[in-house]
Order: structure tokens, then C-alpha cells, then sequence
């Protein structure tokens, strides 16, 4: 969760968000930050500054809201389990009239404000203290509005600075006897958690301080599955494939893959593709309230529960926030708390999504096992990470030191790379593609690896040119690890590494492009909304002179898709805010990007998600078709409407959109990256408040415009 770590990790922020700096001009000068903003289009950044100074009621500006909607602080309000474990364990640790309390990482300041609720009803009020950092400065400003609302401004002291920059005789008057923070990520360690907690310890604390949380332990469990195996065996699955596009030959294994570390992943929603191989088992205790090690290792034993093959190892954190051990807090997936397993807390949560569980998984086709197996399992972890490598099974392990010629996707991309169907459909086209042309120039406008091998394998006379505008070096290094295996001439391919606007017709040696392809797919941009690789027409655009007159490209066109969604979970952690424990947030809802009960016609941002992912969710109406991306034009302004008649019965809470790529001018061949393709994010619109849809009398009227120049959608509805 944000955090005012020591200077590792920022705080989560904006999937758009690449870097953050920090600058203190002098101690009577206001603060002020830069934040890097990526053009989706073109790939483009321009530095935005935030500046601490800001008048009581002035509205915060676009560029703010937009990055700090795509944060989890608003989900993380919303959770309703952890909100009341918080305040619980902070009213318990606060007896001491004279007790002086540090919050690392504040947020809004929920936790110092309840740390000066509770100081002020033991009688601490002008005795004790309450001081709080929150080193990212659009929050700490946020902070300080929440502090203002609630009459607290005067009871905290709040510092927009990290964890280590606070310093005893400065800003803290003396060292802090109680330490609240929730510095967490899915994984625990990821934020932090270990160098924030030493340096703290080491210079902030006095010695055996009280600390909420108290403790965090990690569980792991052996599963078998085959959607997550598919997520990180790119060799095995492509050779079932068996197409002759190799994107990891024999001997080249690793040349593509998942990075060896936890990956954050909802499982509830894979329960019914999960079978357990496994009770579950501890694997650290880290210790608020002492100094944590920075390295440690473990060798655990564990007996599997039947025969079948450990494809990954599911873990996540139980919280033990009070030293009498009674006020817990667990992201363990359901089945687990549904169990009736001892030393396990039960506790019962709404879905959210700012805490996931966590993946690791196991080296190619995964570990066989039978049933009263006793298996050794070696976990260890830094400063950031735990990891885990299986030590009495055919399971390889990892060194963790990547190669040159290493390239690390995303588990998605891996499982689409494996995917036959994907595959085949541009294999189809490629083909199709040149039966009726001559090919001599192609160019592969995005970061496809794969479409770089396979033009090239299907058109060895022809120049392939990849852009590689993400990948640049390392792409070019991968595809010269891998030409030979798949009998190409790197005389054939030339790597480019640069954006469309640097593309000359010298780049060509003065050759007109006659093909020009892309999944589309722009490293780096996994997470964005499905319409920012709406780069690919961009491209194409900047590229319009060096194209030949009867050039193919490649998809031909976009197509917007929508469809009416029941979102309950979702909803209910975007939900606006009103009283969290006993305090206001109302302020926070506009710029947090909080849907419902909001004034005027105010909505929500559309954000990216995994729908698959988010909780229960039903489809209300058919897919409908709302706005064409024509590649075979330069890049334009669109408008598009549509009206959605329901299917069914339930609560609306919002569409989920995405982009079909249609690759062939016939329309036969369309890639879809909608919600039951689980391996792309779509985009979520939220109402401004859930409605009852029927299909005997309700529609929905939907508008959406596309702007070519900031790379934006906005949609809107109208009931009726």
C-alpha cells in the first residue's frame, strides 16, 4: 500500500506513471514534484509539476485526478475488514496519555487520525503526539485536505517526505514510542516493508516500541493448474502448437519468460481450475516491532495431499496487528478461509482488489508428485522479494541471472504467445497475405517478436524491418539468439528500436513498405487501457509516406466493443466515500476517481481491469459494437453511439469495453481482447450510480469519442 519508504520502491501510482521525483528547493520553499506522463499514442513523455501550494478548495488538477484514480489508496479505503482491524489494534495500543506516534506512509491519514482519536480519549491531547510522512506529494496534499475536514489539521503533523529523510531534533521532537503503517503490497515485502522497518528501527524508534500491524506471516500452498501453467511454459506450449515459429528453440528455453518472482494474480477466481496438492504451510514471520533481517532462507517439508503436478505455489499474508493476537486481517484466497484449518485465522472480507494473492511458478512443465510425498521447499527472501525453488523434484532452479538475449513478459503474454488459436489466426493472415502479393519491405510496427519471426519464415526473400520501440536492444538481441533455430539470415532482419516519428525513407534504403503488421502489442504497456495500442494507427500514420500504393496493413481496423456488466465487488471498492471509522472522506472522492453519489454528472474514469478477475460479474446484454478504428485512414477524431437493450435481469453497475482487431479486409479473421479472453485488461466504466435493468423495459443509450491527439475515450450513457 503508499508508502514513505526508504527511496526502493514508490508508493503504487498511475499505471501510466513511469517515474517520480522529488524536490526540496529549501526549507522555506513549498515542495514540488515532477511526475513523468507517458503519451500512449506515441510513446511521447512530458514532465508534469506538482506543487504542495494550493488554495482551500481549489480543484485539483486533471493530470492528478487521472494519476491518482488509477491508484488502490481508494480501494484500500473501501476495505471495510481492514479499515475496522486497523482502528481496533491502534485503540489498543494507544494507553499511554504520553504516547508519541509515528505513521509511515499516511495516505489520506486515516491511521494518524485514528492514532490521535485514541491518544486524545486516554487523555493524551497536548502530551503525546502524532507524526506522519507521505513522501508522494499529490497524496500528502490530499492528506492535508482530509486532516482540514475532520478538524485534525492541528493533531498530526504530516511531512512530505520519505521515512528517511525524517530525522530526531528535526522533525520529530523525540523518538516515536508507537510505529502504525501499512507499507504492504500483495506480496508484503514489495513496498519496502524490510529497509523502510530497519532504517525506522535504526533512527525513529525508541527501543521495543509498540507497532501496528505487530506481525505478518506468509503462507504458501502446492497447486496444480493448468491455466497457470500455461502462464509461464512458453516452450512446451508452443510445441504443441507444433507451427514451425519457435520462440524459444531447444536449447533456448528461457530465452522468453515469465521474471522468476511472485506474480499478484486474483485465484478466487481460478478456485474451479485449481485442484490443491497441498495443506497450507508457514514460510516467514516478519516482526514489526524488532529490527527484520535483510536476507534469511528456510527449507520447509511438505507432504502433498494427492498425485498430479505442482504447476505454481499460491501464497499471502496473514496480519497479526496487536501483540495479544486477537485483531487479525488475512488476503488468503477463499478457500482457504472457508477451511477449518487450526493456526490459520478465519476471517470473512468483501473482494478487493488492492491486496491480491500471489503466483510463483514452477519451472516448465511443473513438479510431478504423488500423494504422501514429503517434498522440500527452499524459501528465501531480500530486502523486496520472496522466492521459493523445489528442492527433491525434477523442477529446475532458477539462478535469477537473465541473459543478454533474455526477454521477461508478463505471464498474459506468455500464455498468448502458447495459444494456437492466436497463432494460427496470424499465421492465416501472413499467409493469406502474400499468396496474392510480391512481398519486398515489412515492416513490424510494435514490439511482436513474433511477427517479426513469422514474416520472416514465411517470406525469406523479403526485408523485415521491426520498430521495436519498447523492446529496441533487447529485441534486437533476442531475435539474433533465436534466427538460426528457425533458419533465418539476420541479412533479413533489421531491427530498428525507434519510434514511428525517427522513421526515415533512409532507414528503408529508399524502399516503399508494402506490409505493415502488429499484434498490437507495445512493451511496457500491459496495464494500460485496451485502446492505448491504438499506437498502431498512429504509426501507421507517421508511416503514410513510406507505405506503397496497395500496402497491406495489418489489422485492417478496430472495433470499440461494450457490453452492460453487474460489477458488485468492483463497485463496492470504488464506491464513493463518506464516514471510514468514525472519519470523513468525502473530500477525497473527486480527485480519488470514486463512482456513485457524486454531484452533478460526474463520473468515474474508465479504468483498466481484468474482468474476469473482478469478483462476481454477470454480462446484462450482448456485445454491441459502438465506434470503428479504420487503419486504412490516418488517424482521426471518432464519434460513436449506440443503444444497449438488456438480456437479462440485475443490477448494472457499469460496461466493460475493449478493442476487436479485425486482421483481413474479409473480416474473418478478428482477435478479440474482450472479457472472456483472459489474457488482455479491458476497460471498466463505471455509473454514476447502479441501476435495475430488465429486458422488458430497460436500454441504455451509450456515446463514446475518441481523441487522436491525447489518445483518450469518454464515454456517455443515458437510462431509459
Amino acid at each position: 500500500m503508499p508508502s514513505c519508504l526508504v527511496g526502493l520502491v514508490p508508493p503504487p501510482a498511475a499505471l501510466h506513471l513511469l517515474l517520480r521525483r522529488r524536490c526540496m528547493a529549501s526549507s522555506s520553499a513549498p515542495s514540488r514534484a515532477f511526475q513523468l506522463r507517458l503519451n500512449p499514442l506515441t510513446g511521447d513523455s512530458e514532465w508534469l509539476v506538482v506543487d504542495e501550494a494550493e488554495a482551500d478548495g481549489e480543484a485539483p488538477a486533471t493530470s492528478q485526478r487521472k494519476l491518482l484514480a488509477t491508484t488502490s489508496y481508494l480501494d484500500m479505503l473501501n476495505d471495510a475488514a481492514r479499515n475496522r482491524a486497523y482502528r481496533r489494534a491502534i485503540d489498543a495500543a494507544v494507553t499511554d496519555p504520553s504516547s508519541r506516534v509515528l505513521d509511515i506512509g499516511a495516505g489520506t491519514g486515516l491511521l494518524s487520525m485514528m492514532s490521535a482519536r485514541a491518544l486524545e480519549n486516554v487523555g493524551g491531547e497536548g502530551k503525546g503526539s502524532v507524526s506522519a510522512c507521505e513522501s508522494y506529494l499529490p497524496m500528502g496534499k490530499l492528506t492535508r485536505k482530509v486532516l482540514r475536514a475532520n478538524g485534525m489539521e492541528k493533531k498530526v503533523k504530516i511531512f512530505h517526505k520519505r521515512s528517511d529523510e525524517l530525522e530526531v531534533g528535526v522533525e520529530l521532537d523525540s523518538p516515536a514510542d508507537i510505529l502504525v503503517s501499512e507499507i504492504l503490497d500483495s506480496e508484503l515485502l514489495g513496498e519496502g516493508l524490510i529497509p523502510t522497518l530497519q532504517q525506522a528501527h535504526d533512527e525513529l524508534l525508541v527501543k521495543n516500541p509498540k507497532t501496528v500491524p505487530y506481525r505478518a506471516t506468509t503462507y504458501g500452498q502446492l497447486v496444480e493448474s493448468t491455466f497457470l501453467w500455461k502462464m509461464h511454459d512458453l516452450h512446451n506450449n508452443e510445441a504443441n502448437a507444433a507451427d514451425g515459429i519457435w520462440l524459444t528453440p531447444d536449447g533456448t528455453e528461457r530465452v522468453v519468460s515469465v521474471k522468476p518472482q511472485q506474480h499478484a494474480m486474483q485465484c478466487d477466481a481460478l478456485e474451479d481450475e485449481i485442484r490443491l496438492l497441498s495443506e497450507p504451510f508457514k514460510v516467514f514471520e516478519f516482526d514489526f516491532w524488532e529490527r527484520p533481517k535483510s536476507n534469511r532462507e528456510t527449507k520447509i517439508s511438505i507432504k502433498t495431499t494427492g498425485d498430479g503436478c505442482v504447476h505454481a505455489i499460491i501464497s499471502w499474508w496473514v496480519l497479526q496487528l496487536d501483540s495479544a493476537g486477537s485483531i487479525f486481517y488475512s488476503t488468503a484466497p477463499r478457500w482457504v478461509r472457508q477451511s477449518s484449518i487450526e493456526d490459520l485465522p478465519q476471517d470473512t472480507k468483501d473482494w478487493c482488489d488492492h491486496w491480491k494473492h500471489c503466483v510463483w511458478f514452477t519451472q516448465g512443465r511443473g513438479a510431478p508428485v504423488m500423494k504422501d510425498q514429503i517434498l522440500s521447499l527452499r524459501a528465501s527472501h531480500n530486502l523486496t522479494s520472496i522466492s521459493y525453488e523445489l528442492l527433491n523434484t525434477t523442477d529446475e532452479a532458477w539462478s535469477g541471472n537473465l541473459k543478454g538475449d533474455h526477454l521477461t513478459l508478463s505471464p498474459e503474454r506468455i500464455a498468448l504467445y502458447g495459444d494456437r488459436y492466436w497463432r494460427s489466426a496470424l499465421i492465416t493472415v501472413v499467409k493469406n497475405a502474400l499468396s496474392d502479393r510480391s512481398l519486398s519491405t515489412c515492416i513490424v510496427a510494435d514490439d511482436s517478436i513474433f511477427l517479426t519471426l513469422l514474416v520472416s519464415s514465411l517470406s525469406p526473400s523479403s526485408k523485415v524491418i521491426a520498430m521495436f520501440p519498447g523492446l529496441r536492444e533487447k529485441g534486437a538481441t533476442y531475435i539474433q539468439a533465436v534466427a538460426d533455430a528457425n533458419n533465418l539470415s539476420m541479412d533479413q532482419i533489421q531491427v530498428i528500436g525507434k519510434k514511428a516519428a525517427s522513421l526515415t525513407l533512409d532507414d528503408l534504403k529508399q524502399k516503399k513498405v508494402n506490409l505493415l503488421v502488429g499484434e498490437p502489442f507495445y512493451y511496457g504497456s500491459e496495464g494500460m487501457l485496451p485502446w492505448q495500442n491504438l499506437r498502431f494507427w498512429n504509426a501507421r500514420t507517421l508511416l503514410d509516406s513510406m507505405l506503397s500504393k496497395d500496402a497491406l496493413i495489418v489489422p485492417c481496423k478496430g472495433i470499440l466493443k461494450l457490453c452492460a456488466m453487474s460489477l458488485p465487488d468492483l463497485w463496492r471498492s470504488r464506491c464513493s466515500l463518506k464516514d471510514i471509522e468514525g472519519f470523513d472522506h468525502s473530500v477525497v472522492n473527486e480527485i480519488l476517481g470514486a463512482c456513485g453519489n457524486l454531484p452533478g454528472e460526474q463520473q468515474s474514469p474508465c479504468l483498466p481491469y481484468y474482468v474476469w478477475q473482478c469478483g462476481y460479474t454477470k454480462k446484462l446484454s450482448k456485445v454491441y459494437s459502438l465506434m470503428d478504428f479504420n487503419f486504412s485512414e490516418p488517424i482521426h477524431s471518432c464519434f460513436g453511439k449506440t443503444k444497449i437493450e438488456f438480456a437479462d435481469v440485475g443490477i448494472c453497475h457499469g460496461f466493460a469495453v475493449w478493442i476487436d482487431w479485425v486482421l483481413d479486409e474479409k473480416n474473418s479473421i478478428v482477435l478479440s481482447t474482450g472479457p472472456d479472453n483472459r489474457y488482455w485488461k479491458q476497460g471498466v466504466q463505471l455509473l454514476s450510480k447502479p441501476v435495475e435493468v430488465s429486458p422488458a423495459n430497460s436500454a441504455v443509450h451509450v456515446e463514446a469519442s475518441f481523441d487522436p491527439d491525447s489518445g483518450e475515450l469518454t464515454f456517455h450513457s443515458l437510462f431509459s
